[in-house]
């Protein structure tokens, strides 16, 4: 169920016996369960094989149903392909932690037949050319009912992206206009403490570097005014001196 549940995995379903869990009486993940030797897995199936009244079911169906109708008290196990197919359609499942074992499918021929290697070959390169994924997508996400809980998720995830993605606006605007403030107050303090003309405006210096940052052909240095006015001056008394 998708409540508020304190289990994320099957470790932490180990440790606690509030929710209950189970598997289909008879089948392949009750097996991998009793023939298990990993001390987590053993625990479960100590857990089932003990609980009264008994958490096993007469088929995957009854399970799924007895999930629905205990509300987050109960945990199915289950082959991961039909957990897949189910919380497509039915929006109140969802698949808790990762998967406990990984095996893939196959297709059953007679020993020795002689087909054995062309539908091998087959397979492969149904996988490799990506039709088998094309297939499940088709038949778990999109038909017979499958991508039901995705809209709304997906309608919910966008809006979400949106929002964080403004906020990441936000944020960056309010930077830049921190940091232009501290630009501004720095070239201030400077300006006033390292001044050439007592009498010229904040404003007027301030425009004046703007237009050298600007300037493509201004170079890398500016010009030091002080040096300029005394270079003019210099010029100034040598042709007077030579008049």
């Amino acid at each position: 169920s998708k409540m508020s549940s304190p289990v994320n995995s099957a470790e932490d379903l180990s440790k606690q016996t509030k929710i209950k869990y189970g598997t289909y009486c008879c089948g392949s993940t009750n097996s991998f369960f009793k023939g298990s030797t990993i001390p987590t897995y053993t625990k479960l199936n100590a857990f089932m094989e003990s609980a009264k009244p008994s958490v096993y079911t007469s088929g995957n169906s009854a399970g799924i149903d007895r999930v629905r109708k205990e509300d987050g008290l109960y945990a199915f196990f289950m082959e991961a392909a039909a957990i897949e197919y189910h919380i497509e359609r039915k929006c109140d499942l969802k698949q808790l932690g990762g998967l406990l074992d990984s095996k893939g499918y196959g297709i059953a021929l007679p020993k020795d037949s002689p087909y054995t290697g062309a539908i091998s070959r087959g397979v492969i390169r149904l996988i490799e050319t990506g039709v088998v994924t094309k297939l499940k997508k088709r038949w778990w996400e999109e038909m017979r009912g499958g991508g039901a809980c995705k809209e709304g998720a997906g309608s919910g995830g966008d809006q979400m992206s949106v929002a964080a993605l403004a906020g990441l606006y936000i944020m960056l605007i309010a930077g830049m206009v921190v940091a232009a403030m501290i630009a501004i107050c720095e070239f201030t303090w400077r300006k006033r403490k390292l001044a050439v003309d007592e009498n010229t405006s904040v404003t007027h210096e301030m425009w004046e570097e703007l237009k050298f940052a600007i300037n493509p052909f201004a170079g890398d240095t500016k010009p030091n005014p002080m040096l300029c006015d005394s270079q003019s001056a210099s010029r100034a008394s040598s042709k007077a001196m030579l008049s």
